[in-house]
């Protein structure tokens, strides 16, 4: 006898394969549970993320100290210029002047504002123009604030390579904005991507690329070392700030979404199923 069968169509939330990590417009509507690379906070990893935070802000803080007085960090700054100037040469200082101005004022705002608008693009995702509004918003200020406040002279004209610069020294521009983006990037991508190669590629490439933004400027006699270390360490605490806000959002919606489809599964009416006999079962009773 033909039958059939009235699907259930009252179930759990969108989940995923062991392994596999969800899709980037059901993780971030808490639609669905991030992978541990991809979303989500624990307690562990809030506490680390804190602990790290601190440690970012507590050697910060040295180094603006050893800068004020002259001591500690600050005493490399003037042995790292002469080993720099030692070195140089006019092809190399060509080379690294090109190199410096890709993180510079100019270019690197234009090349991150058209990676963000990519990566918004192909994940139909919001969350890359966010973050990187709030990086390079937030990384902008801190380097004004603090240029402000230290009020240090660059290393002088006659140790530098054209062209000069003759703003405030500390922190490094082209360091502190450089790091926050492209931890930011770095981020984006061990969220979306599900390949561990390419998750680890991006992060070391992303990473030695700001590193070397920060040694150009050492190089070129733009800014002293101790510049560049607090540039480094006022990205990467700004980048790691915005990266703990955005995993708190995410275990949020994610707790949301769970509420909701508990509610909506209590409150559906039972689905009427429609039993059928084995076709080979006599119904006669003969």
């Amino acid at each position: 006898m033909p039958s059939s069968q009235r699907a259930d169509r009252t179930g759990p939330p969108p989940s995923t394969k062991t392994g596999s990590p969800a899709p980037p417009v059901a993780v971030e509507n808490g639609r669905a549970a991030p992978t541990p690379a991809a979303g989500g906070i624990g307690l562990v990893a809030a506490g680390i993320g804190l602990a790290v935070l601190v440690a970012l802000v507590a050697v910060l803080a040295e180094t603006y100290e050893a800068v004020k007085e002259r001591d500690d960090l600050s005493l490399v700054d003037q042995p790292l210029l002469d080993w720099s100037v030692a070195h140089r040469t006019p092809v190399l200082d060509s080379v690294v002047t090109a190199f410096t101005n890709i993180g510079g004022p100019v270019i690197l705002p234009i090349l991150a504002t058209l990676v963000t608008l990519l990566l918004a693009r192909a994940w139909r995702s919001w969350t890359p123009i966010v973050l990187m509004v709030a990086a390079t918003g937030g990384s902008l200020a801190m380097t004004h604030t603090g240029k402000d406040l230290a009020a240090r002279v660059r290393p002088p004209h006659a140790l530098a390579v054209p062209p000069y610069e003759n703003s405030p020294s500390f922190p490094s521009g082209h360091a502190l904005n450089s790091t926050v983006i492209v931890l930011v990037l770095a981020y984006l991508i061990q969220l979306h991507v599900s390949s561990r190669r390419a998750r680890t590629v991006s992060f070391v490439g992303l990473g030695l690329y700001a590193c070397a933004i920060g040694l150009s400027r050492v190089y070129l006699g733009h800014h002293w070392f101790t510049d560049v270390v607090a540039g480094w360490l006022a990205g990467a605490a700004w980048a790691l700030v915005l990266i703990l806000a955005h995993r708190l959002v995410l275990l949020v919606q994610r707790r949301r979404h769970a509420e909701e489809s508990t509610i909506r599964a209590d409150d559906s009416p039972i689905s009427d199923r429609t039993h059928t006999l084995p076709e080979n079962l006599d119904t006669t009773g003969s």
